[in-house]
């Protein structure tokens, strides 16, 4: 079987990565449109040695299209999504329009690929936050073993998670600085370049920012209500990968070299943890890997059943594309649709 599959947001960091990995993964299509604004209306993208001409989101008809994995924002998924599961073409949304839709599932398929059934409600499954997916596919083995009562995390998040123009905020500042012009700030609250941000997003009531409290939501909708999550988000002078640093509590005793032991078995993980100069894993090491790597495992003798970690994976990927992309395989594994078209 093969399936004809459109991308909206085509021309975007993530909408490219997107045509990268399903050819990479052999998706078996039968045809990739490739959709975005009508602005970018003729742009050219790559799609392995093809290349493909961008076609216009609101002049495209999707009733003979089988997947559309949509990375264009909120607002454009609110208008557009709704409309293309009318039409029978399942949605993969890569914003946070519909996560927390008690009827949309929001799926890492590591951690809950059970879940994925709901999507009939809509036609519409949610991809989560890219700080959220890399933590939960980490998260879930041990929460298996050990039970979690209480994760406190702290990110590091490169720019690239703020699109194209976050990327080019960063290397213009740079440049600027080193030739000593004026540095501007543009994308940013505050200057990005050799400086942290703890700001991503907007701040709420409570004085968290939305990023912060996506990462409690989906984390409580994907594994478990009961945890008690805290986060504090960071924008960092990282081109791409996003890394954090855990500390959890169990209900249950759990030791390091137990957490490694089971993560070195979990799917989508990777251990990278030697207790020597280099024995870990970098940003700058995770891009372009699929992985989520964990490093850093470590027994928190300040709280009963406590362990330390650092998290760190290519935001671009597990983040966003690689999840979309196997959320879409997890629905033909399962037998969950079929081709609108049979092969010839």
């Amino acid at each position: 079987m093969s399936f004809k599959v459109a991308i909206v947001g085509a021309t975007g960091n993530v909408g490219r990565e997107m045509l990268n990995i399903l050819e990479e993964r052999g998706f078996p299509v039968s045809e990739v449109v490739a959709l975005a604004s009508r602005r970018s209306q003729g742009t050219e993208v790559s799609f392995g040695d093809r290349t493909l001409k961008v076609r216009a989101l609101d002049q495209f008809d999707f009733s003979d299209t089988d997947i559309c994995i949509m990375s264009a924002g909120g607002n454009v998924s609110k208008e557009w999504s709704p409309k293309i599961g009318k039409q029978g073409c399942v949605v993969i949304d890569n914003s946070s329009a519909f996560r927390y839709d008690q009827d949309v599932p929001l799926i890492v398929p590591e951690v809950n690929p059970d879940a994925i059934s709901l999507f009939t409600r809509k036609n519409i499954i949610a991809n989560p936050n890219c700080s959220t997916a890399q933590l939960v596919v980490a998260l879930k083995p041990l929460h298996d073993l050990a039970t979690i009562k209480r994760v406190v995390v702290a990110t590091y998040q490169s720019v690239s998670g703020a699109g194209k123009e976050g990327m080019d905020e960063l290397f213009t500042q740079t440049r600027a600085v080193f030739v000593a012009d004026q540095v501007d700030v543009k994308k940013f609250t505050k200057r990005i370049a050799f400086n942290v941000i703890p700001h991503i997003d907007v701040f709420l009531d409570d004085g968290f920012t939305k990023e912060e409290w996506k990462m409690v939501a989906e984390t409580k909708k994907m594994l478990d209500p009961k945890i008690k999550l805290t986060a504090t988000c960071v924008r960092v002078p990282v081109f791409i990968g996003h890394s954090e640093a855990v500390n959890i509590e169990f209900e249950k005793p759990i030791t390091a070299d137990e957490a490694r032991e089971i993560l070195r078995e979990a799917p989508g993980c990777q251990v990278l943890d030697k207790r020597e100069d280099g024995g870990y894993i970098t940003p700058l090491d995770s891009a372009g890997e699929d992985a989520t790597f964990i490093s850093r495992i470590r027994e928190d003798s300040t709280v009963d059943n406590g362990l330390s970690m650092w998290i760190v994976s290519d935001n671009l990927r597990k983040g966003a594309a690689l999840n979309a992309v196997q959320i879409a395989e997890l629905l033909i594994e399962r037998g969950l649709i079929q081709p609108k078209k049979k092969a010839a």
